[in-house]
């Protein structure tokens, strides 16, 4: 296969992440060049459908003016200035204001960093310092969930519940648990309910807490809906149960909104579509629309004080980055936050949810899907070799990646996740007919690797 000069440039200076990078030095790298609206071009002047928002974040779509126009006065007025020593800038204060008012809980302060996984490392941190200030200094561990996905620095890699993310990079570090995933389809026993399956995770949450000891169990961690662990949507009923627990043992509850967070479950946040009571959240990803690197923690008024103590003691707060709050960043966060309201996204959101999900639920009828899934406008197909006993293929087979290239023949990005799971998760401002687009491609994908599948008898046991 002939690369073109911008891929041969590529394959011998960058490395890219979830990759197999030795394979990666043959096919090379796909180059996307503009974007559209929901769409995007590769250097070829082929277009696609961008239907995982570029990783679950790109949520109002490509080349939207109000944002670049943000980004643009921004840096013209300041591109950079720091929050370190007292210092501030007016943006700063407009997107902490913003995302305060929309938080799922009673935020008192907003903590801004550059990603998710910094967000997530930030939680761990607060959540150590905290327990210092109350004078607990041996309650420092904290349970996140199996398939779970929270970053892939030291700590939030290590909350992380993904083997490839652990693998010979020596995590999980001491400290750092792990709980059953609430996946209903893949690990309820057999004869089990939803309500029995709930009941039996809530009580091996407990005990795990007992076994640990529940002075040194400081926090749970989890998203509404499981991202990269498989668009894991827990039953009902599932965090009412997590949550009596959690407040039982006196436990920090983290929401991970990085995926779920503005829009995209229908609610403004995952955690209002799960009656999820978290003390604090992490956001990133669509708090710019993924235009600029930002992210955050909010966290109640009761850390905030911990903050202070300890900080008084200390005599200073010794946490932050160069970048936390960027003043482009926060601008176009600021601007993103008043896109979503003005334009009442979620009611769009709403509007288009019985669609997607529709359409999602009529893929389970094809022979390559054993599970399809899906809330607002986030949506997962699990592929199996046989839907009776939800027997998977052969990894080797790569079912999940090749329907993922069909799609792309037809004009549509999507990803494979371990375990042959295929997500959707396109843009919110995708339109009604575009979604019956995107579904279209997918059904012609399926159709084409069961054609495949079939010819080569991968079904084989």
């Amino acid at each position: 296969m002939s690369l073109s000069n911008a891929a041969v440039r590529d394959i011998e200076t960058v490395i890219h992440p979830y990759t197999n990078l030795d394979s990666f030095r043959e096919t090379g790298p796909m180059i996307i060049e503009r974007g559209e609206g929901i769409y995007v071009f590769d250097n070829g002047g082929n277009k696609y459908i961008e239907g995982l928002s570029g990783l679950w974040c790109t949520s109002l779509g490509y080349n939207e003016q109000e944002l670049i126009d943000a980004a643009t006065e921004q840096m013209r007025q300041i591109p950079f200035t720091h929050t370190f020593g007292g210092k501030s800038h007016e943006r700063a204060a407009e997107a902490a204001e913003r995302l305060k008012a929309i938080a799922p809980h009673a935020a008192s302060k907003v903590l801004f960093c550059g990603s998710g996984s910094e967000a997530n490392d930030q939680q761990v941190k607060l959540v150590w310092y905290y327990n210092n200030a109350l004078g607990r200094p041996n309650k420092k561990k904290i349970i996140s969930r199996q398939r779970g996905y929270h970053g892939v620095t030291v700590a939030s890699g290590s909350l992380t519940g993904l083997p490839a993310n652990h693998r010979d990079f020596d995590l999980p570090i001491a400290g750092m648990l792990h709980t059953d995933c609430p996946h209903y389809y893949r690990y309820a026993e057999p004869g089990e309910t939803e309500d029995e399956f709930t009941t039996r995770l809530a009580k091996n949450l407990e005990d795990m807490i007992i076994r640990e000891d529940p002075d040194t169990v400081a926090a749970f961690i989890a998203e509404p809906i499981m991202g990269a662990g498989g668009v894991v949507i827990p039953p009902a009923g599932y965090f009412e149960k997590i949550q009596a627990v959690l407040k039982k043992y006196d436990i920090y509850f983290i929401a991970d909104e990085v995926i779920c967070g503005f829009g995209r479950t229908g609610e403004m946040f995952g955690s209002q579509s799960f009656n999820m009571k978290p003390d604090s959240i992490s956001v990133a990803k669509a708090l710019s629309s993924a235009y600029f690197p930002i992210a955050a923690v909010t966290v109640g008024e009761e850390m905030y004080q911990a903050m202070i103590d300890e900080s008084k003691k200390i005599g200073t707060f010794g946490h932050g980055f160069t970048y936390t709050a960027h003043p482009v960043g926060a601008a176009v966060a600021a601007k993103t936050l008043e896109i979503y309201e003005k334009r009442n996204i979620v009611g769009h959101v709403r509007s288009l949810a019985p669609r997607f999900e529709g359409h999602v639920e009529r893929l389970a009828d094809h022979p390559l899907v054993g599970h399809a899934r899906a809330k607002g406008l986030i949506g997962a197909i699990e592929l199996v070799a046989d839907k009776s006993d939800k027997r998977s293929f052969d990894l080797k087979a790569g079912i999940g990646a090749a329907v993922v290239a069909a799609a792309q023949r037809h004009g549509l990005i999507l990803r494979a996740l371990a375990g042959d799971i295929v997500a959707f998760c396109p843009p919110l401002i995708i339109a009604a007919e575009q979604i019956d687009d995107m579904f279209s491609a997918v059904t012609k994908a399926l159709d084409e690797v069961e054609a495949h599948v079939k010819k080569e008898g991968l079904r084989a046991a």
